[in-house]
């Protein structure tokens, strides 16, 4: 049996100029705005047979105001940034920059303390490859946009590079199609957009 895992990207916040390594600030006012915004597009997915998301508050909350009542995975938590976390990649390379180019080297590298993005990558794909097909074939997923990359990567089976080359919008659908070792992206019609860019 096949399953079909839709991940939509948590909403972002208003103060949120760049995507920040391990970032726990709840959901804002602007975030909520972008959610109603979309509402009716993401809406129908709320019929999935499972319904998760990563246990950050941005996700829990764009979850919850799309009517999921999804179910908090720690396997989809952010990466482990280890003494990056809460840093842009700018602020992170303004402070360490011989550090960061290191990293961003090598996949396999943990030079903040953390997880490298092998073990991330990893820990993401296991989470989809062990979805439990007996209870249904349809799954949801909210999720920061680093989270979906992971999957993604691990789906595709690409290079641990490739991560680096994804961009997942705010309120985004993207879904993969298959089961464990074996998944497909399906690119569908008309996708959620924001007002902002």
């Amino acid at each position: 049996m096949s399953l079909r895992v839709t991940f939509v990207a948590a909403a972002r916040n208003s103060s949120l100029l760049a995507e920040r390594f391990q970032d726990d600030r709840p959901l804002d006012q602007a975030g909520w705005d972008e959610v109603q915004h979309v509402a009716r597009d993401l809406l129908p997915l709320a019929a999935a047979d499972l319904r998760y998301c990563s246990p950050t508050p941005r996700s829990r909350a764009t979850g919850d105001a799309l009517g999921y009542a999804p179910l908090v995975q720690l396997a989809l938590r952010d990466c482990d940034m280890g003494r990056w976390r809460g840093l842009t990649l700018g602020e992170a390379m303004a402070r360490e920059p011989d550090v960061v180019d290191a990293w961003l080297a090598d996949p396999r590298g943990t030079p903040h303390g953390g997880e490298s993005l092998i073990a991330f990558i990893s820990r993401v794909g296991g989470w989809l490859d062990t979805r439990p097909v007996e209870d249904g074939d349809r799954i949801v997923a909210v999720a920061e946009p680093s989270v979906i990359r992971a999957a993604l990567v691990y789906a595709l089976k690409a290079p641990p590079s490739t991560y680096w080359n994804i961009d997942v919008r705010p309120l985004s659908a993207t879904t993969v199609i298959g089961h464990a070792g074996r998944w497909n992206l399906r690119l569908e019609g008309t996708s959620a957009q924001t007002t902002r860019a």
